[in-house]
């Protein structure tokens, strides 16, 4: 049986609209804008590893006017400080006060560009806002807006003065996917699309941020059944026994996956969730939780292909799959 589907079936009416108002801007990456929507709901995040000019961008930004959310972009470079994403306290001349200055990070959608390009203690910033919703600066912890999303991205071919994410940060990704190169058909759709005016520009919000936050809530109301949570275990403990992994997927990645596997049972207009549901997110939610041993890497193994032996092995609960 094969881990990934070629196509979704979004129900939920809500979703439906608004992944339809992305595809103005964003052609042919229907799978790549539900997985980003999977994560928003489910109060996850995700990591993007592709190379410049597909899209990243332009779908990050496309979905934040689609909520009329709040969108900052962080282009990350070795020079950058924590304070320039947290925020930093300036004293005001007039009042003779400090006041502080919101960062970048302090918006309700955040593109952290080339995140793998910053020093690590910049890259730890980010840690406390992705795991807590909130950030520590002069001593003081200040809660981020709700909702909160970051959707971060590094380069796969340029290596060069990168500083690679800590397994610690890496965990706290809901997701890691790729866009990837759109076919003939829809790259000449890219361009008629652009030809006279980016469609960015006239894209409007279709569903408002209470809307987002109202369903956030609704999908934490999905049913998982025991069979279903089981079934989590066996995939993130199959990922600690199999032969070419150092270090597998943590308990934290049992709880993206069941979180992810809710949001997705909504999208589909269900109130619970389905074991083969859990096997198609799987692989985006668990390929870059595990680290790989020596030997594996020697011999060209990739996390992609020990994530998908896992899911072909690991057998589906048959009987009651929804509980219901």
């Amino acid at each position: 049986m094969r881990a990934q589907r070629e196509e979704t079936a979004v129900t939920q009416p809500h979703i439906y609209r608004i992944i339809e108002n992305v595809e103005k801007v964003v052609v042919g990456k229907r799978k790549e804008i539900e997985l980003s929507f999977i994560a928003l709901l489910s109060g996850g995040h995700v990591l993007l590893e592709d190379v410049p000019g597909v899209g990243k961008t332009m779908m990050v930004r496309a979905i934040a006017k689609s909520l009329g959310a709040e969108f900052k972009r962080i282009q990350f470079t070795p020079d950058l400080l924590p304070s320039d994403v947290t925020g930093v306290s300036v004293f005001n001349q007039k009042t003779l006060d400090f006041q502080f200055r919101r960062g970048p990070i302090m918006a309700n959608i955040v593109l952290a560009d080339e995140i793998n390009r910053t020093s690590p203690k910049t890259q730890a910033a980010l840690l406390e806002a992705l795991e807590e919703g909130s950030v520590t600066t002069d001593g003081e912890t200040r809660e981020l807006q709700d909702p909160f999303f970051v959707m971060a991205t590094q380069n796969p071919i340029e290596y060069g003065g990168t500083y690679p994410l800590p397994e610690a940060q890496l965990d706290r990704f809901l997701f890691k996917f790729k866009i990837g190169y759109p076919s003939r058909e829809e790259e000449l759709e890219v361009l008629n699309r652009v030809e006279k005016q980016h469609p960015i520009e006239k894209l409007e919000a279709v569903l408002s941020l209470d809307d987002l936050t109202d369903m956030q809530k609704q999908v934490l109301n999905v049913y998982v059944d025991e069979t279903v949570k089981r079934y989590i275990i066996d995939l993130t403990t199959a990922t600690r026994r199999h032969h070419a992994v150092y270090l597998g997927a943590s308990p934290r990645a049992s709880i993206a996956l069941m979180k992810a596997g809710q949001a997705y049972a909504f999208m589909q207009g269900r109130d619970f969730v389905l074991p083969d549901d859990i096997k198609y997110l799987a692989p985006y939610a668990l390929q870059h939780r595990i680290i790989l041993n020596s030997d594996a890497k020697l011999s060209d193994i990739s996390n992609e292909r020990v994530i998908r032996e896992v899911v072909d092995q690991v057998k589906i609960p048959v009987g009651r799959e929804s509980g219901r």
